[in-house]
């Protein structure tokens, strides 16, 4: 995908020899997985106060672009575990480390392949936040590099290590509904204008060429850095790649599906706002597998209404809907419920017993000493193919036209959405053709 010039082939070959001069250490059955945590915004704390709760982890490297971010988070494991943690604002000082064993990533969307991917080639497993790459391609190259260098690479999609959401994909494979022919994912999730801010000097303590990394280079701008860049198709996804990959997981897992579909199509826009935000605040799209089987996703930024029996939780209605040919399964955070027959009989209700979040970094610690990346909840594998779907939706919407897709070689049929299956990486900061 990428073009790379020769003097940036000679400093990827360089950092890459660099990575593997760290080998993993063998862990003991009573040793901590010494971690370090690679962006600690909103994300990343979460990431730390996890760890700080686990007896088998300890936090023990914080990296970060951001000054203020690095020395909260220190102060943070300092005061709970006692222990004082190592700080960088380059990761890749951090993966040199012998005595790190893996590490957690909360970076932005653009960073999370790259980052991933020198961790692996440093002998370190991963723990990365979903979605799990920023485009298409680069998510292929890092599930080809987890195999390669035999990591352990666990994506952040939580609910796949949440009790009563395992429960009802089981319920579903075994038939609860009968024949599931469609499966509805739901972001309605309330986002306000994010309005507009001129460019300015980069703050005192922030390292922006590190921040946008692989990104094209730009002038700092506040609606660009902390949580706006989500909002920006330079460094983030939109709200379908952001809280909504979470539910376009649970829809493929519902379906049983492991592939791309036969085609997309994707409309939608910023609507009401005038304001610096670039990806849309209404977006539908919907997947066809060419089985008889249907994938609907719906994101809403703007004040709406629950549907099929989720409500509104903080303004919010977030979940999946199963159709099944003998009735209905609706999924949220707070439970399941499911509805039967012609007269839509509540037949049964489940509600939420478990903490997602440390839930899934305890499987992911598990598989760290099996060294089985089978034991994952979450292989970097599963978590590729759900962000693949949120980036189909875009390139769909993007271009304005519906694509027909050439699953068995993740491509598309046409030429103009096949260049936008990667990007153009600024050097150094290139995902490499060969990992």
């Amino acid at each position: 995908m990428q073009n790379p010039t020769r003097r940036t082939l000679l400093h990827g070959a360089a950092v890459s020899a660099a990575l593997h001069t760290s080998k993993s250490r063998v862990l003991g059955a009573n040793d901590r997985i010494s971690l370090a945590i690679v962006g600690v915004g909103g994300r990343g704390t979460a990431h730390v106060n996890e760890y700080l709760k686990m007896a088998g982890a300890r936090v023990a490297a914080i990296v970060d672009v951001n000054q203020a971010a690095q020395e909260k988070a220190q102060a943070t494991v300092k005061r709970v575990s006692g222990e004082e943690p190592k700080v960088y604002s380059d990761m890749r000082k951090a993966f040199e480390d012998k005595s790190i064993d893996a590490v957690s990533i909360a970076t932005p969307n653009h960073w999370h392949v790259l980052s991933a991917l020198w961790a692996v080639q440093a002998g370190k497993d991963v723990y990365v936040e979903k979605p799990v790459s920023h485009n298409i391609w680069e998510g292929q190259q890092l599930v080809a590099a987890a195999r390669k260098y035999n990591r352990i690479v666990q994506v952040g999609q939580q609910s796949r290590s949440t009790n009563h959401k395992m429960k009802a994909m089981k319920l579903l494979s075994e038939g609860v509904i009968g024949k599931v022919y469609m499966a509805k994912g739901l972001c309605y999730k309330r986002r306000k204008s994010i309005g507009r801010v001129p460019d300015e000097p980069t703050p005192p303590g922030v390292n922006w060429d590190l921040f946008l990394g692989p990104a094209p280079l730009r002038p700092f701008n506040q609606n660009r850095f902390k949580y706006n860049w989500h909002w920006f198709w330079d460094t983030g996804n939109g709200d379908i790649g952001n809280q909504g990959v979470h539910e376009m997981d649970i829809a493929l897992w519902g379906l049983g599906k492991k592939t791309l579909p036969k085609s997309v199509v994707s409309t939608g826009g910023k609507l009401l706002y005038d304001d610096d935000q670039e990806t849309p605040n209404t977006q539908i799209a919907t997947f066809d597998f060419g089985d008889g089987t249907h994938m609907v996703f719906e994101v809403r930024g703007l004040i709406t209404t629950g549907e099929a029996g989720l409500g509104l939780r903080g303004g919010n209605c977030v979940g999946n809907v199963f159709h099944g040919a003998d009735g209905v399964l609706s999924i949220d955070s707070s439970g399941f419920w499911v509805w039967k027959g012609e007269k839509r009989e509540l037949v049964m209700e489940e509600k939420a017993d478990n903490s997602d979040t440390g839930a899934h970094m305890e499987n992911f610690l598990a598989a760290v000493r099996s060294r089985k990346h089978t034991d994952l909840h979450c292989d970097v594998a599963t978590g590729s193919l759900s962000a693949s779907f949120c980036h189909l939706a875009n390139i769909s919407y993007r271009l304005g036209r519906k694509l027909e897709v050439d699953a068995a070689n993740w491509r598309f049929t046409d030429a103009e959405a096949n260049k936008m299956l990667s990007r153009k990486y600024r050097a150094p900061y290139i995902v490499p053709e060969k990992v």
